[in-house]
């Protein structure tokens, strides 16, 4: 894999049990069918090199983020690690907030997102169901407006499942869709258009000292972002 072709990584965090940092737009979190450059093959091939180590390098994927969102993520580098914040991930334990721009603004400045959501795994696509529906799982987030501009709202969500494409999903349900979404708002969308979300804050109990990390991101200097100074 050429080096030269791959974003550089921000490292937030690291320590012998995990490691912080921001994943770039448009990389995908683990190899996928593009088989283009993935962020946790990019942190091995790094940790391998700066310290130098022999062999496999391991590396506990214990979240995701969609391939076009950037943002805070954190790996685990043992899987004593991997294994405590993957429990922390199920028991919703680490807190996850996003910052997103939508297009028009939500019927209420802030509440609960509550749906279930199917995937169909042949096109990738996922959407709203009634409950009940097999396959179904539930998804919710809290969301807050803190801003409304040119027909946009700033809007931060904390998320408290984390299903595929779940807050997209879920804002694009209640006649929202987040700007530059290609997949859910596209009748909204320039093509090409970067989606505004953002991975801005990751909060989690170290697996080993049991100390609360908090680590923050800011959004890119790019549409949407610059209407608030978001950068």
């Amino acid at each position: 894999m050429a080096q030269v072709s791959l974003p550089s990584i921000e490292v937030l965090y690291e320590d012998n049990h995990v490691i912080v940092v921001v994943k770039p737009v448009n990389v995908p979190t683990q190899e996928d069918d593009s088989h283009d450059p993935d962020l946790l093959t990019m942190i091995k091939q790094d940790l391998k090199h700066r310290h130098g180590k022999p062999g496999n390098v391991y590396l506990g994927l214990v979240h995701r983020l969609d391939r076009p969102v950037g943002g805070v993520m954190v790996f685990a580098k043992t899987s004593k690690a991997a294994s405590r914040l993957s429990d922390a991930v199920r028991t919703r334990s680490i807190r996850k907030i996003y910052t997103a721009v939508v297009n028009g603004k939500p019927k209420q400045p802030q509440g609960t997102l509550k749906h279930y959501l199917l995937k169909d795994a042949k096109t990738n696509m996922v959407s709203v169901v009634p409950p009940g529906k097999p396959g179904a799982k539930e998804a919710i987030l809290d969301y807050q407006v803190t801003d409304h501009l040119e027909g946009l709202s700033l809007v931060r969500v904390e998320l408290h499942t984390g299903r595929p494409h779940q807050i997209r999903v879920q804002f694009a349900s209640i006649g929202c869709p987040l700007v530059g979404d290609q997949r859910y708002g596209a009748h909204l969308t320039k093509p090409g258009q970067q989606i505004a979300l953002w991975s801005t804050e990751l909060s989690f109990e170290h697996p080993t000292t049991k100390e609360t990390l908090s680590f923050t991101s800011k959004p890119p200097k790019a549409y949407p972002w610059f209407l608030w100074g978001e950068s």
